[in-house]
């Protein structure tokens, strides 16, 4: 059933792989290059997981991480994810300012908190989108959010003022 899912929800977004659509060089480049990259990183091999799923988000993880090189991070279950993508990140409890974070949707308190700390150069990734489609419209609605990514199984939000308001979708 879990792989009948999966591949109806790959299939319900088959036009919007490897960013087509998308006329930002920019963001085309943060498509190909890190959400949807498909060679194998160094640290691949020591980042397996059992479960499909966690090690997909996982290793999307790390390379945001690689892509972004935070000084600090929430500390989080993907934390090794995150290291091997940037040794230099130090994992903290609480943040003043956001670099690079990761929520879970039904967190709203924490939601909220986190999108109070961003700057033009944060970027926020919010787990399990496709739980509640009206928080996740909410999120690319504020004001302080520049550019989002909808992946289904996470979003990516990018708070750089001098872009235009950007939503994508994205076969991932």
């Amino acid at each position: 059933m879990i792989n009948l899912k999966r591949w109806l929800v790959w299939l319900s977004r088959i036009h919007h792989c490897m960013g087509f659509g998308i006329q930002s060089p920019t963001d085309y480049s943060f498509v190909r290059n890190v959400v949807n990259e498909h060679w194998p990183y160094y640290a691949y091999e020591n980042l397996t997981d059992a479960d499909w799923k966690q090690q997909k988000i996982g290793r999307l993880y790390f390379r945001l991480a690689n892509w972004c090189q935070p000084d600090v991070m929430l500390a989080d279950s993907y934390q090794r994810y995150w290291h091997a993508g940037c040794r230099k990140t130090q994992f903290v409890k609480d943040l003043h300012h956001v670099e690079l974070a990761r929520v879970d949707m039904n967190d709203e308190k924490g939601l909220a908190a986190l999108l109070s700390l961003c700057d033009e150069h944060s970027v926020l990734v919010v787990e399990d989108i496709w739980r509640n489609p009206a928080v996740w419209k909410s999120l690319q609605n504020d004001e302080r959010v520049s550019i989002s990514y909808d992946l289904y199984y996470c979003g990516i939000l990018l708070f750089q003022k001098k872009r235009y308001k950007s939503h994508y979708i994205i076969n991932f």
